[in-house]
């Protein structure tokens, strides 16, 4: 015996596994999960495009020249050092993926509307956290700065179409 297709030809299983799915997507926290993992992915590859285009480190911390030593050995390191920093901007990357999209989400939610003022809101609340251990005059530039970026963009992604 088939199994009853309800709306869209799915049945009552996979209709419930499909709500629990969107659910899920409108969650805040599956947001900001969502986010920060593809701001870790976007900023590692970032970091590693960047980190492989410099080597500013001529000296070993014992304070050899890099030139002098055996090419495995420079080899060695340029990976080491192209890591890290790819590391680095990864983390870097997920964490104000993370922020922005977390804060924007609750902003959404409160006011229960989707606006370009979530959207700077949410930039100058990651602005300002992001910037909070330089001080106070960092966390406002960091606010206003991130607030103008976020208008930005949203303005850009929020205008119609050539269609």
């Amino acid at each position: 015996m088939a199994p009853q297709a309800g709306a869209g030809g799915m049945s009552e299983q996979e209709q419930k596994y499909a709500k629990i799915i969107q659910s899920g997507m409108e969650s805040c926290v599956v947001k900001s999960i969502m986010a920060g993992g593809i701001g870790f992915a976007l900023g590692g590859a970032f970091g590693l495009f960047v980190s492989s285009m410099s080597y500013d480190t001529p000296l070993t911390p014992q304070g050899q020249a890099i030139a002098n030593l055996p090419v495995r050995e420079q080899i060695r390191r340029g990976f080491k050092d192209m890591g890290s920093r790819s590391y680095s901007s990864a983390k870097n990357f997920a964490l104000v993926g993370a922020v922005f999209s977390g804060t924007e989400c609750c902003i959404e939610g409160l006011r229960a509307k989707s606006d370009l003022t979530n959207s700077v809101a949410a930039g100058c609340i990651t602005g300002g956290i992001l910037a909070r251990n330089a001080g106070p005059q960092a966390a406002l530039l960091g606010c206003g700065g991130f607030a103008a970026f976020s208008a930005a963009i949203d303005a850009y992604m929020r205008m119609p179409g050539d269609s």
